[in-house]
């Protein structure tokens, strides 16, 4: 079985971590492995966390930010953390288990069946699937998953599901290797540098993703997403037309790949 490592960022989650069922999937999964990324959490969540890890030190680490950096940094940092280490697949995770854990296998035997570069995660509501969001959640992210599509020029029916897993590359520690420009909607701009750094157009990249309608996902209680939060998007994606569609784009891009030449997606 490949080594997988899922990224998991973490702030103030004391209350919603389940570690029975995380430690679950690592006893029922020797290949699978977690980063949790304490992001600056002030509550129990360190303690949670080192106690994860001391009940399974080959499979676990803490990655401790010594303040809270927002999620789009945590993922980021434990992305680049974990893309450098001996994993054939790195993904990440929410904390809450909002897309439940099992996923991964799924995730998984699609990357080696199809031979596929990422599987995204996509709360698709349709008839026989589970899929529990508030209706002005759910309705004001078509709108936005449809803004985000337009501005990648992907078919990508939901950019923000924080269930994402990719084969390890070269192209991927690229894309992670610098701090996004946005905050909230990380997701879209982590997306739309793939296409930059491989030097691709977003018809090529995504002709090798592949977006897996989730049978289950739920709203968990204490989500820190909040409706100005979709106001905040608006803003941010003023920001990222500015360095994608813009000539701005050539100077972002060479902040992406440095002085290197384009890598090929499967180094």
């Amino acid at each position: 079985m490949r080594k997988t490592r899922i990224v998991v960022p973490c702030y103030n989650e004391a209350q919603r971590l389940t570690p029975q069922a995380f430690l679950a999937a690592l006893h029922s999964d020797p290949s699978l492995s977690f980063l949790f990324v304490n992001d600056g959490s002030t509550d129990a969540t360190s303690a949670i966390l080192k106690s994860m890890r001391d009940s399974f030190p080959a499979q676990v680490d803490v990655l401790d930010l010594e303040r809270n950096c927002g999620k789009a940094e945590a993922v980021r940092r434990g992305m680049l953390e974990a893309s450098d280490g001996p994993f054939d697949y790195v993904g990440y995770w929410d904390a809450d288990l909002a897309t439940p854990l099992e996923v991964i296998a799924d995730f998984r035997k699609v990357l080696e069946e199809r031979q596929v570069d990422a599987v995204l995660g996509s709360r698709v509501r349709l008839l026989g699937r589970r899929i529990r969001r508030r209706p002005l959640r759910h309705y004001l992210g078509r709108i936005f998953a449809t803004c985000a599509s337009l501005l990648l020029g992907m078919n990508v029916y939901d950019t923000q599901c924080g269930a994402k897993i990719f084969r390890n590359s070269t192209a991927l520690k690229m894309v992670f290797s610098a701090p996004f420009k946005v905050r909230w909607t990380f997701d879209v701009e982590m997306l739309a540098r793939f296409p930059l750094v491989l030097e691709c157009s977003s018809d090529e990249v995504s002709a090798n993703w592949v977006e897996i309608p989730l049978q289950e996902w739920r709203d968990v209680k204490g989500s820190k997403v909040r409706g100005a939060d979709y106001l905040t998007a608006l803003t941010e994606f003023a920001t990222l037309l500015l360095y994608l569609k813009t000539p701005a784009a050539r100077i972002y891009k060479r902040h992406l790949q440095g002085e290197s030449r384009p890598v090929d997606s499967r180094t």
